[in-house]
């Protein structure tokens, strides 16, 4: 990395808002339509088409909005903090040349609360970009204006979810919203709003400057360019790896430095742990969108959790059921609900009073998140349980029969 890769005279050094001149010269219309042609599709977790999303928004002659979710709050996933804190200012050209291509005069970056130096970092560009004449009034002379607005929330995950998002953008509880209406048209303020992640934006200028088919020829078939891999767990070197998208877990583990001292694959996460686990089998599964949905999870947010034989997976499920429930907005009964009940019965489990009961009362739990919750946060709830259960059913049952310690007393935490 260049040193002093966040200030802007560094990155001007290095290309920098020459993608932003390029695109001011394209119509807003084929402006999008060069964005389909790449084949750039989200980096938040769904993997929607970015060109698309953008074409959603009416040309209607009311006022647009762009919001950008950097609530990142997935566990395991750290691949928008690091982008913010290093590279500022490609998200800021980003987002001036999605603005102009969906027409909206305001922008908003909604960072996660915790993230305050990611923040300042932000503020800081967009200052520099605002002195530089690319924000503001008339950008570079072609009558486009852009403010864009950095906005700190309290550290919700829920907010991770883009309606609950432009609720707590409008000084309201974070909770989603019903749809439809959807956001292309009725958003942020009631009006028009593109909402994507900081990578899909952040890529932007380096697409327009490279061009389409050079980012399709950096990815795999229909996963177009790279992705930032946030390795965590059992490997010598955690970290951030950018790699085009179809990288292997095998390969993923050798630029990591290969596996702990004395541990062996034994489940991962493709995309954090609201993406169903995989199991060591599934080391050389290209992790693009298409692949991973083949192998039976999703690519989510790339938050790979690597762990080993000398890890539990039951005790991993119960930690992120925790999790969930303690994020759970309270809107919907099924998740409210559902994942307050699913800690208990973990609990019991490992406290060592559960039963063949249990693992139905879990399984039918999921049934009744799935699909009915209000939003993602339900669905992706039940992503550890029924893979867990898939794969590692033995696991639970090593505690049911007695093979394995009580991990704590059912009577302190008040399992029953």
């Amino acid at each position: 990395m260049s040193p002093g890769a966040w200030k802007i005279d560094v990155y001007e050094q290095l290309d920098g808002y020459k993608a932003l001149r390029k695109a001011l010269k394209y119509s807003e219309g084929d402006l999008i339509n060069f964005m389909k042609e790449s084949g750039h599709r989200g980096r938040g977790g769904a993997g929607f088409p970015v060109g698309m999303k953008w074409q959603f928004v009416p040309d209607d002659g009311q006022e647009h909005y762009l919001v950008v979710n950097a609530d990142e709050g997935e566990p395991g996933t750290c691949k928008d903090l690091p982008l913010m804190m290093n590279d500022p200012h490609s998200l800021i050209e980003g987002i001036i040349i999605a603005s102009y291509a969906i027409k909206a005069s305001r922008a908003f970056v909604y960072v996660r609360g915790e993230a305050i130096h990611a923040a300042r970092r932000l503020r800081n560009a967009v200052r520099e970009a605002k002195e530089a004449g690319y924000l503001g009034k008339d950008i570079l002379g072609t009558g486009f204006d852009l403010e864009v607005v950095i906005h700190s929330g309290a550290g919700a995950y829920i907010c991770g979810e883009e309606t609950a998002l432009l609720d707590s953008l409008e000084g309201k509880r974070g909770q989603p919203r019903l749809r439809p209406p959807f956001p292309a048209t009725h958003g942020l303020y009631n009006k028009p709003t593109c909402i994507n992640n900081v990578g899909s934006i952040a890529a932007v200028p380096h697409i327009v400057l490279g061009g389409a088919q050079w980012w399709k020829d950096l990815g795999s078939e229909n996963a177009a360019g790279t992705m930032i891999y946030s390795l965590s767990g059992r490997v010598k070197h955690p970290g951030q790896y950018e790699c085009s998208l179809g990288t292997t877990l095998r390969e993923l583990i050798e630029l990591a430095g290969g596996m702990s001292e004395g541990h062996e694959l034994k489940f991962f996460t493709p995309g954090g742990s609201s993406t169903p686990m995989l199991s060591a089998d599934s080391i050389d599964v290209p992790l693009d969108f298409d692949n991973v949905a083949k192998a039976g999870s999703i690519l989510g947010t790339t938050a790979v959790m690597i762990f080993s034989d000398q890890d539990d997976p039951v005790v991993a499920c119960w930690r992120w059921i925790k999790f969930y429930a303690h994020e759970s907005c309270g809107k919907c009964t099924p998740c409210r609900e559902g994942n307050y009940w699913m800690v208990r019965v973990y609990e019991r489990i490992l406290s060592g009073r559960g039963s063949l009961g249990d693992l139905k009362l879990l399984e039918s739990a999921c049934k009744n998140l799935l699909g009915r919750s209000f939003c993602g946060l339900g669905d992706g709830a039940t992503s550890c349980v029924t893979s867990s259960l898939k794969y590692f059913r033995q696991d639970y049952l090593d505690y049911i029969e007695g093979h394995k310690p009580a991990l704590f007393d059912a009577e302190k935490i008040g399992a029953h």
